[in-house]
């Protein structure tokens, strides 16, 4: 586990990056920073412990503001910048393979990151967007989405909206849902982690 700080616009963004592979990496986006969130959440370190365990290196970061980053929360433009810088970083490190996975507000990043890089071609894996708490309305086609994880009592992310939503977010995305999980996933973090392990690995 190796911390790190790489640049946001004008910013000092503080991460940790865990490096099992040179080619293969997964950056995580943590929950809303205005609730308590970090890079430290317990599913965001989850996540990344899937990762490492499926041969992929893992960064996680403080979107700006939060912790050690620099500046302040910028109700998600600022946010997309963070983000993009993250993926700079791991591109200058020579990372071929660049995977976008985000947890509830961090999911909500990287879709609105997505409608201004319509051309990239990165796997995106969405664990329970906020989409009944957050207006996900002006979200269009999210190119790369491959899966969308939430749980089925979660009034955050609702898995009824998610489905009205996947026909225009991406029609080929698999829908995954957690039985009886709500949006913490408390005592279900095995059944997520075990999915989240089948989408890394494509299966």
């Amino acid at each position: 586990m190796k911390p790190i700080t790489f640049k946001s616009q004008e910013y000092q963004i503080e991460g940790v990056l865990e490096t099992v592979s040179d080619s293969h990496a997964a950056i995580i986006t943590h929950p809303h920073p205005l609730y308590g969130a970090d890079m430290n959440n317990s599913v965001v370190t989850a996540l990344s412990g899937v990762c490492r365990q499926s041969g992929w290196s893992a960064l996680r970061f403080n979107f700006r503001g939060v912790g050690r980053s620099a500046g302040q929360f910028d109700e998600g433009t600022g946010e997309q910048a963070d983000l993009q810088s993250a993926i700079d970083y791991l591109k200058a490190l020579n990372f071929q393979h660049i995977l976008l996975a985000g947890y509830s507000f961090g999911a909500w990043i990287i879709s609105l990151w997505s409608q201004s890089n319509v051309n990239h071609d990165h796997r995106i894996i969405l664990v329970a967007p906020p989409v009944a708490f957050i207006d996900c309305s002006p979200i269009g086609r999210i190119q790369g989405l491959y899966s969308v994880i939430a749980g089925e009592h979660d009034d955050i992310a609702p898995p009824g909206k998610i489905k009205a939503l996947l026909p225009v977010w991406q029609p080929d995305a698999r829908m995954r849902i957690i039985k009886g999980a709500g949006h913490f996933f408390e005592t279900h973090a095995n059944e997520l982690k075990k999915l989240f392990q089948q989408d890394i690995d494509g299966k």
